[in-house]
């Protein structure tokens, strides 16, 4: 009799632990999701504020079309994107277009005192200091999945419950890093 109740209770005990690591990875797993979305909606919501900027800047600097080809190219790409890596250097290369049409825009007085491309430049500022925070959160709630993964025991439950693989962490690479930190270099 004693030995049944040890059985059930140990049955018992492996059926909450193994619940509890079960809930626990699909609640990051889902937390994960959201974020992801909570980057691709301030994404979008720059790329929206991207043609209303060149137009601007155009209205000022007509004959630098080769920067607002590279924009309207980089804006593209970084639209059709898919995935955590595919978006991170489609990220990098529109970042480092930006920075040369902001460039441009500093070489004319005028454009920089309007308030139309103020405010654009407002509200660029404003999104990207929001895909900085979503990127965080994202990467945060990655580490936790991950680290959740891979420790044992749960690593052993997550590959028979189907969580086999690390998500990817939403960063720029080195070369893409030091792109958008150095500032470009304007000679007229």
């Amino acid at each position: 009799m004693t030995v049944a109740i040890i059985v059930i209770v140990v049955l018992v005990l492996i059926v909450i632990i193994s619940a509890a690591m079960y809930n626990g990875l699909v609640r990051l797993n889902q937390q994960s999701i959201e974020a992801w979305s909570d980057i691709t909606v301030q994404l979008k919501r720059r790329y929206d504020l991207i043609p209303n900027l060149v137009n601007t800047v155009k209205g000022y600097a007509a004959h630098e079309s080769g920067v607002f080809k590279q924009v309207t190219e980089a804006r593209a790409n970084a639209i059709s994107a898919q995935g955590v890596a595919e978006t991170a250097k489609a990220e990098g290369d529109f970042q480092q277009t930006m920075k040369s049409l902001f460039a441009v825009a500093e070489a004319y007085p005028d454009l920089k005192a309007s308030q139309n491309f103020q405010e654009l430049q407002n509200e660029i500022t404003d999104t990207e200091d929001k895909i900085q925070a979503s990127r965080r959160f994202y990467n945060g709630v990655v580490r936790d999945f991950n680290t959740k993964r891979s420790v044992f025991p749960t690593h052993i439950f997550a590959n028979m419950l189907g969580f086999k693989q690390d998500k990817e962490f939403f960063e720029l690479d080195e070369a893409q890093t030091a792109a958008v930190q150095n500032p470009v270099e304007v000679k007229f």
